[in-house]
C-alpha cells in the first residue's frame, strides 16, 4: 500500500475563471511554495472557463514533493448573491444602508448551486446560511 503524502499547505484563493496567468496572484502564491504554476494554470483555465471572467474559489493542497491537488468550488455565495440582485457591491453599513432586495426564491436556487459546500444539512438550512450572508452584506431578506 503506497504511504500518503504528507500535505505541507492549503491554500485557498479566488480566481477569475478561465483567466489564470503566471502574475499574481497565482503565480506569487504558487512560487512561495515552489511549485510549477504551467501544472496548474492550463488544466485551471480549461476547467473553468465555463465560468469565464467570474470569480471561481479554488482549494490547492500542497505536499512535500512539490506535488499538489486542486479542487474548484465555482462562485463565492456574495458573488452569487449581487448576480441575482444585480448590484455591484454590498453595504459598508449593512445594519444601517441596504443595497437591495433578495427573494426567496432567488436564495434557494443560490443555495441549491451551493448545497454541496455549504455547512448545511437540508435546503431550509442552506437557504439560512445564503440569507445570513445576504443580510451580512446589506441585502434585505423576504419572506
Amino acid at each position: 500500500m503506497a504511504e500518503a503524502k504528507k500535505c505541507i499547505g492549503n491554500l485557498k484563493l479566488r480566481i477569475p475563471g478561465g483567466k489564470a496567468t503566471a502574475g499574481p496572484p497565482v503565480g506569487s502564491t504558487l512560487g512561495q511554495w515552489g511549485l510549477n504554476m504551467m501544472d496548474f494554470i492550463n488544466p485551471f483555465n480549461e476547467a473553468t472557463k465555463d465560468y469565464m471572467g467570474k470569480n471561481v474559489i479554488v482549494h490547492i493542497k500542497v505536499y512535500e514533493d512539490r506535488t499538489f491537488d486542486w479542487v474548484c468550488l465555482g462562485q463565492p455565495v456574495d458573488d452569487l448573491i449581487r448576480e441575482a440582485i444585480k448590484i455591484q457591491k454590498g453595504s459598508g453599513k449593512p445594519n444601517l444602508e441596504k443595497v437591495g432586495k433578495i427573494s426567496h426564491a432567488q436564495l434557494e436556487e443560490i443555495a441549491k448551486a451551493k448545497m454541496d459546500q455549504l455547512n448545511a444539512v437540508d435546503l431550509d438550512g442552506a437557504v439560512k446560511v445564503v440569507a445570513g450572508t445576504a443580510r451580512s452584506m446589506g441585502v434585505e431578506v423576504e419572506g
